[in-house]
């Protein structure tokens, strides 16, 4: 195929090379040298009518040709823009593109800059209609090809998992890849097992997770584990033995890691309103005042809860009110919304703790523990309680609140807070040294 010689003028051709996979690249002579040979010799065939090559490479070793995103060629489209070639040369259509919707995109950039395309061994010319034709009949091909080849690897997986047969991917906790295949990992499936069982005792995932990250238990990945994960765990049948594809599950090469009795039972909690799985676990975490907060009378005050449709509200409720007990003239309220009066406290808390007054007796305790924290480690974590806290699992925080509040009294002029001054040292030391407390992150 000729093109047209410019008066006066050489033609800059850039050569554009592609490979899928990085396979015999670092051989000696591979198929881009190959390529680009037979694009050069096309070129020098070409000289009399101006043709130039570029000394600038534009090879994609190991990317794929479904896509635009391979380096050189947004390297070789920049200098299109820029005005630094003329014509495009490569061995064969699709080593450029597979996509018919792709290819379109980069003739619409070629027509823009009047850069003309040439295939060594498909012979026509993009500024012709006939050679558009030529080139959306070949590129049609190209991408039914591929398609075909996306379908064959599809298929095959299909059968594979059919047939019970792992293919590679993420290795579930539990299990190791050994010669491509699951083999049980000892260690890790007695941590699944426990994981599951535990699981059907508490009823919650949110529980499960504390105990796990305040034991130190992790994924396969070194992370503590999540209730996320916790989840994902819980719902991968690979643990029954079974393969899985598109939601049907088939019997498996490996070993199974629990019976199906006990994922039946997992999956029927699971299969239960999360907002209730939610209220039982609000039920098994202790109320953040529980035996600390009393009304005027002297009468404790004990945490309550009630039920509107699929809300929970949590109260704190005078034993005179519960026990019918007179209490003669009008006095403090008797029942309290337990989320206004907790929060109320621990405001109350950090306020207190910032004071210069608790601040010097902190420094005074912690001094005569003989350096174990220093004085501007313990202002730091003085300064940071407000972040911890909300960081804090809820039973962590009523810990808290049990070794820095000694009692909360409800009057008619609001709420009285006795702080545990001989308690905050304590706290503050698990600050400074944190592997103690344990964060919902």
């Amino acid at each position: 195929m000729d093109i047209p010689a410019r008066p006066n003028r050489r033609l800059r051709c850039a050569i554009y090379t592609r490979k899928s996979t990085e396979e015999g690249l670092d051989m000696e002579f591979n198929t881009l040298d190959a390529q680009r040979e037979a694009c050069e010799a096309y070129i020098a065939s070409q000289r009399s009518e101006g043709w130039v090559a570029t000394r600038d490479r534009y090879d994609d070793g190991g990317f794929s040709g479904g896509n635009l995103e391979r380096p050189a060629l947004k390297e070789l489209l920049r200098d299109i823009e820029d005005g630094l070639v003329d014509v495009v040369v490569v061995y064969k259509i699709d080593r450029l593109s597979r996509s018919l919707m792709d290819f379109s995109k980069l003739v619409e950039i070629f027509d823009r800059n009047g850069v003309t395309f040439v295939s060594v061994t498909q012979a026509f010319n993009t500024t012709t209609s006939m050679g558009r034709l030529t080139l959306n009949i070949l590129l049609s091909f190209a991408q039914f090809e591929r398609e075909v080849i996306g379908e064959r690897i599809r298929d095959k997986v299909a059968a594979s998992r059919k047939r019970g047969i792992w293919m590679g991917g993420y290795v579930p906790l539990g299990y190791d890849a050994v010669d491509r295949k699951l083999v049980v990992n000892d260690t890790e499936a007695a941590l699944v097992r426990h994981i599951f069982e535990r699981f059907v005792e508490l009823g919650s995932a949110t529980i499960l997770a504390r105990e796990l990250r305040r034991d130190g238990y992790r994924n396969k990945q070194g992370k503590l584990i999540d209730k996320g994960y916790l989840y994902r765990l819980l719902k991968n049948r690979v643990y029954c033995g079974e393969a899985v594809h598109k939601g049907t599950a088939y019997p498996g090469e490996h070993k199974a890691i629990i019976d199906e009795s006990l994922w039946d039972r997992v999956h029927a909690i699971l299969q239960e309103s999360p907002r209730k799985r939610a209220n039982n676990s609000r039920s098994q975490t202790p109320a953040l005042l529980k035996g600390l907060i009393f009304s005027d009378t002297g009468a404790a005050m004990t945490p309550t809860s009630t039920k509107k449709g699929a809300k929970l509200y949590r109260y704190y409720v005078s034993m005179d009110v519960i026990r019918n007990r007179e209490t003669g003239e009008e006095t403090a309220p008797m029942r309290l919304a337990a989320g206004m009066v907790e929060d109320a406290v621990v405001t109350e808390v950090r306020r207190i703790l910032q004071t210069p007054e608790v601040v010097t007796q902190v420094m005074a305790a912690l001094k005569k523990e003989q350096g174990a924290v220093s004085e501007a480690d313990a202002i730091a974590a003085l300064q940071e309680f407000s972040a911890l806290w909300a960081r804090l699992f809820p039973a962590e925080q009523a810990r808290i609140i049990q070794l820095l509040v000694r009692r909360v009294t409800v009057t008619t002029a609001g709420l009285e807070v006795d702080i545990r001054r001989e308690g905050i040292a304590g706290v503050i030391r698990e600050m400074v040294a944190p592997r103690g407390m344990e964060t919902a992150e």
